[in-house]
């Protein structure tokens, strides 16, 4: 197991506040593009405060039948109510939440990590078929 492979905790998004859902609202098709929904905190809020945040979230894609995973691409998440005023004082928060737009060439499984400034990383994947 490699060092990183232990510190990546998994669980049920719904059940889970801190795992990435991924959400892909049409058929992949090769060759053409189709959105992927990235969040955290869709059944249960995760909270969006000075003191305890999502950073980012990664998405990846594993091809089917292929040994190395693509990095599609780093969200990240900069407003956290920060101020001179003080902590959750700002005037601006992100909400983890991302749209990606990718086009595929093959089916394989869309891999999406989560980084909470507390409780560490977060995995969840989801297969993709590709017609």
């Amino acid at each position: 197991m490699s060092a990183i492979a232990g510190h990546i905790q998994s669980a049920d998004w719904k059940s889970e506040k801190h795992v990435p859902v991924i959400e892909v609202k049409s058929a992949a098709k090769k060759g053409e593009p189709f959105d992927v929904t990235l969040s955290v905190g869709k059944e249960i809020p995760h909270p969006h405060t000075t003191e305890h945040h999502i950073r980012n979230i990664q998405l990846y894609f594993k091809p089917d039948e292929e040994n190395f995973i693509v990095h599609l691409g780093t969200f990240q998440f900069e407003a956290h109510g920060e101020s001179v005023q003080g902590a959750n004082e700002g005037s601006a928060k992100c909400e983890p939440k991302v749209t990606a737009t990718i086009t595929l060439e093959k089916s394989g499984e869309l891999v999406a990590l989560s980084y909470c400034n507390i409780h560490g990383l977060w995995d969840n994947a989801q297969k993709v078929d590709v017609s």
